[in-house]
């Protein structure tokens, strides 16, 4: 009878009818295992999405989840079923370099460089997270660049490290800020500062950082609506159904979010022109 699968999967868990053919011995295809693999695992009866394939001191193994968000790590081999038949999982393939030239996380072609020495120039985004997602789509192009990401904790510290850093338009000052919005607290601060030379304030209306990523990156048609004065984040988790509890449920929660994005197609647009806008601005040859 058909089983309910992980993320709105449904695969037939008992395959065909043992009495249809010889039973003395299953028969197995070999292929090699890939992320997103609806599996079961029949000694256990465990079911779950394919999540991660890695080595582990010399040992292949994946990373299943189940329906419950519940994971567990199985090594590759035969034992396996996969939609209805047996399965021999090998591990993949090794990827080949294309011919020509590399694309980059952004969709930009990959120059070799030598390090450089950090511009003047920066680009202030709110948070640990913001930082961490930008570094993983633009950290090549900005590391060519030159320009480097720093963390303003929190919007409210904009003015005094706009003063201290003292942009002129040699010495640019790239800001992205959450929620920009019309009547938002943010939009107020952006007001009060994007007069000042070498200054441009850019946003994104989600309230986290979380919701400029594509929200079919962990399998949701949409990001769930969590009530203001609630914890976007903490309310985000509890409404996956995923930990939330502590500091290291959101840590460890976000890491599940960051490793699923693969690059910028994952990244909402609203997000992902204004990035690039303000990367354009930092960049720009002085007095342009």
């Amino acid at each position: 009878m058909p089983t309910s699968g992980t993320h709105g999967f449904s695969i037939d868990r008992y395959g065909q009818d043992v009495l249809s053919g010889d039973s003395r011995a299953p028969k197995h295809r070999t292929l090699p295992v890939e992320v997103g693999m609806v599996l079961e695992e029949p000694a256990s009866g465990f079911v779950g999405e394919v999540m991660a394939v890695r080595k582990v001191a010399g040992q292949w193994q994946m990373e299943l989840e189940d329906g419950d968000f519940a994971r567990r790590s199985f090594p590759l081999g035969p034992g396996f079923w996969l939609e209805g038949q047996a399965v021999n999982l090998v591990p993949p393939a090794p990827k080949q370099e294309p011919a020509g030239r590399k694309i980059t996380a952004s969709g930009s072609f990959h120059v070799d460089h030598e390090a450089r020495v950090a511009k003047a120039s920066r680009i202030w985004v709110e948070g640990k997270h913001d930082a961490e997602l930008i570094s993983k789509i633009w950290g090549s192009d900005l590391a060519y660049e030159g320009i480097m990401i720093e963390e303003l904790f929190g919007a409210d510290n904009l003015e005094e490290i706009l003063s201290a850093f003292g942009p002129t338009n040699d010495r640019r000052a790239g800001i992205m800020l959450d929620h920009l919005v019309a009547g938002s607290k943010e939009s107020r601060i952006a007001a009060r500062v994007q007069a000042m030379p070498g200054v441009l304030v850019l946003g994104h209306p989600y309230v986290d950082i979380w919701q400029a990523i594509k929200p079919s990156v962990i399998g949701l048609g949409s990001w769930p609506s969590v009530p203001r004065g609630e914890d976007i984040k903490v309310g985000t988790l509890a409404r996956i159904g995923w930990p939330h509890e502590t500091q290291e449920d959101v840590g460890l929660g976000w890491k599940r979010i960051l490793d699923s994005v693969r690059d910028y197609r994952d990244l909402e647009p609203a997000f992902l022109g204004r990035m690039e806008e303000l990367i354009d601005f930092v960049t720009a040859p002085s007095g342009v």
